[in-house]
């Protein structure tokens, strides 16, 4: 996602402001090189909340996880598919809190996976070299083929591809409809998407009336300036065309909307909670994991945006690891935008 945000802004003004931004990390030194870096080779069995660290609870039912199965824009220019980050996280949230989890996609097979290296972690890695999840990922269930009475609960994969594929999919509309009524209906990212075109029994939409977030405008159209153009809408637009409650918090930050049995995400960064989110609205008290540097940042982030420099510092306490590549991200996003001031104060976050 930082290679992206970079190459948003090609522009002089922009390229200046980076130009300053790197300039001031030169003098400062981060050491980003000695940042910990995840493990390409990490298994379920080297993380220890996967391996046994945390008492897994007995059977709880299934889950259903879907994502989508198009490969590219209609155009064939772009790559969509959906990311690995948003599925992994979710999958082993999900199973450690005694849950199986099936995959499924539109058409069945191996769905096209978009992985961007500068996001995983070492349980996105440990679901590349998990042999039964990677069963699952590369033979996903045919949507048509799924029998929802099986499910407690429905979670959408964000990506591009989800904006393509699942929006007005009769199935995604059958298996929405019948867990909606008893369980639990979760999506992350562009997930919601999948959202927007389900009617409950009354013929009403899903979301209408109900909170909810997903990727947001903003968001869309920094990385994505002919979004518009691409797609055949922007999630956030739609969402508040079908009567619903969009709530968003500052681009690329983590945010979850639970609202009863709907539970959504705003972005990528929202993954690890809004799968624990829907554990919650599923009745049971999610089992405790680790948290991950990235959502250190990601929290210091949130209080940055809400209470200013003080907050967030208080956040990422001596000792503690966290991200700076990611706020860092944000640092480069406020000189891109010209808020030098949020610029040159998350540069000093950054520094710890």
């Amino acid at each position: 996602m930082f290679k992206k945000i970079l190459l948003a802004g090609a522009w002089l003004a922009a390229t200046l402001a980076v130009l300053a931004v790197a300039g001031y990390l030169y003098f400062l030194g981060y050491d980003l090189d000695a940042q910990p870096r995840a493990n390409p080779q990490a298994r379920p069995s080297d993380l220890a909340w996967l391996a046994g660290g945390a008492a897994v609870p007995a059977p709880r039912g299934r889950i259903l996880a879907v994502v989508s199965s198009a490969t590219h824009f209609p155009d064939g220019k772009k790559k969509a598919g959906y990311e690995l980050t948003e599925l992994a996280r979710a999958y082993y949230v999900f199973r450690t809190n005694g849950f199986e989890v099936d995959i499924a996609s539109p058409a069945g097979g191996h769905a096209p996976q978009r992985i961007d290296l500068d996001d995983m972690g070492d349980a996105d890695y440990a679901f590349l070299n998990d042999p039964g999840a990677q069963a699952k990922a590369t033979a996903t269930l045919r949507l048509a083929d799924v029998d929802p009475a099986q499910y407690a609960a429905v979670y959408f994969v964000g990506g591009k591809g989800a904006m393509l594929d699942l929006p007005g999919n009769a199935d995604v509309a059958r298996i929405t409809a019948h867990i909606a009524r008893r369980g639990v209906v979760g999506a992350v990212c562009h997930g919601p998407a999948a959202l927007l075109h389900v009617r409950d029994e009354n013929g009403r939409s899903l979301v209408a009336g109900r909170r909810m977030s997903g990727f947001t405008n903003e968001e869309e159209l920094f990385l994505m300036e002919d979004a518009r153009q691409r797609f055949p809408f922007l999630l956030e637009d739609r969402a508040r065309e079908m009567g619903a409650r969009f709530v968003a918090a500052p681009k690329y930050v983590g945010h979850v909307v639970v609202d009863g049995k709907l539970v959504t995400g705003q972005n990528a960064w929202s993954a690890w909670a809004t799968a624990e989110a829907m554990v919650a609205a599923l009745g049971h008290v999610p089992v405790v994991r680790p948290e991950t540097p990235e959502e250190r940042s990601v929290r210091a982030l949130a209080a940055y945006y809400g209470a200013g420099f003080a907050a967030a510092r208080k956040e990422l306490p001596p000792g503690q690891g966290f991200d700076k590549m990611l706020v860092l991200m944000h640092a480069v996003v406020a000189g891109m935008q010209w808020r030098l001031g949020d610029a040159f104060q998350l540069q000093r976050l950054a520094r710890g």
